[in-house]
């Protein structure tokens, strides 16, 4: 469902994604990792095609997203970090203008948003304007129009961000969810726990370059430890100052 072939970016001088190659199944779960600066953004961005790649390329659902795109893009749903939502609309007029945006009857979208508002209780909030919720809130509101369409792929940044522990179990329960009957889930976090707890495959990114993807067990064997996920990412990504420390 994701296949990206010797994928690079570079910015000037700056290579910010160098060679990233993924092969990522329908219904899988998987997690991108690395520290701040890693380049897994700018994966993103060319995943999802809101950047061209200086060389290799990037293949969703079937379709390559730089000279497909149109049929790249019904195949996914793709919620950044900060998501855009238009502040003048209520989250139900949001959820219509998604829906019709990806060919959807209006009763097919009002019967989902029912669904979904009930699964991230939205109902309290579904006649004030966008720009009057909280950071919370709106999150919650994009992600529901994110699986309005049932996507096939769910890139999502940040998932968690500003969200009350309540609001993330929700989150996770329906991602794990969406996951095991075959959307395939695309998640960067910085929040290792939750990797830990959800991914079924785990890609860490450093430097730009994809130094270690596995299973957490795997990780485990590359990084040498035998203990939470945290022990191993640090090991994989220290630098070369903290290795040249270590010895």
């Amino acid at each position: 469902m994701i296949r990206t072939e010797n994928l690079t970016k570079t910015y000037g001088g700056l290579l910010a994604v160098n060679d990233l190659n993924l092969d990522i199944a329908q219904g899988e779960f998987f997690a991108f990792l690395g520290p701040n600066g890693a380049g897994k953004t700018t994966s993103i961005k060319l995943l999802t095609g809101l950047l061209k790649p200086s060389s290799g390329r990037a293949v969703i659902c079937g379709h390559d997203i730089q000279t497909e795109p149109v049929e790249a893009r019904r195949g996914i749903s793709y919620v950044p970090d900060f998501p855009f939502l238009y502040d003048k609309l209520d989250p139900l007029e949001f959820m219509l203008l998604v829906g019709q945006l990806y060919g959807m009857e209006r009763p097919e979208i009002l019967r989902d948003s029912e669904e979904l508002f009930d699964t991230f209780d939205l109902n309290g909030a579904r006649q004030q304007l966008i720009e009057n919720l909280s950071h919370g809130t709106r999150q919650r509101v994009a992600l529901a129009a994110a699986l309005l369409h049932n996507p096939r792929v769910l890139i999502i940044d940040e998932p968690m961000v500003g969200l009350d522990p309540r609001s993330a179990r929700v989150v996770k329960n329906v991602l794990k969810q969406r996951s095991r009957a075959g959307m395939t889930v695309f998640l960067s976090t910085h929040v290792l726990n939750i990797a830990e707890e959800l991914a079924d495959r785990i890609g860490i990114l450093n430097h730009g370059r994809l130094i270690a993807v596995g299973t957490k067990d795997e990780l485990r064997r590359q990084s040498g430890h035998d203990g939470a996920l945290e022990d191993a990412f640090l090991t994989l990504t220290r630098t070369e100052q903290e290795i040249a420390a270590s010895r």
